[in-house]
């Protein structure tokens, strides 16, 4: 009777370890599906601003739904266009990463060529998270 119940509380212990390893790997598999959003996103903006090379300084700007893309003909300067991006790269962002406080800037250092700092927040469980990338765009 004694073994029994032995092996019962072993048995027990080694069932809440299966738990909490489970409960670990939830976070985790979360935490890397909001990493993973913001690498995208992070390179969503990147290809944006080499596409939109014109731009110079615009994407330090704030951003702004200039109706830039859509069904109908559309006329934007390259700043609108910028102002335009960052606008719907802010809506992804909040929409994406879970619990919707992420944020996103964007800065660009002066000097030949471009370049520019992408960083993106959100806030876990865990605390303050970030992700930064550098990109170089040339003007030409």
């Amino acid at each position: 009777m004694v073994e029994m119940l032995v092996a019962l509380v072993v048995l027990a212990v080694g069932m809440l370890g299966v738990a909490s390893l489970f409960g670990i790997s939830l976070h985790s598999g979360s935490s890397a599906i909001a990493r993973m959003q913001a690498v995208n996103l992070a390179a969503d903006i990147a290809d944006r601003i080499r596409a939109n090379r014109r731009a110079a300084g615009a994407y330090n700007g704030a951003a702004a739904d200039n109706h830039c893309v859509g069904a109908a003909a559309v006329s934007c300067s390259a700043a609108q266009m910028a102002a335009d991006d960052l606008y719907w790269w802010q809506r992804q962002l909040s929409q994406a990463i879970v619990g919707g406080t992420a944020t996103g800037t964007v800065t660009e250092v002066d000097g030949t060529p471009a370049t520019y700092t992408i960083r993106i927040t959100w806030t876990e469980k865990s605390g303050q998270q970030l992700y930064q990338m550098q990109i170089q765009v040339p003007t030409s």
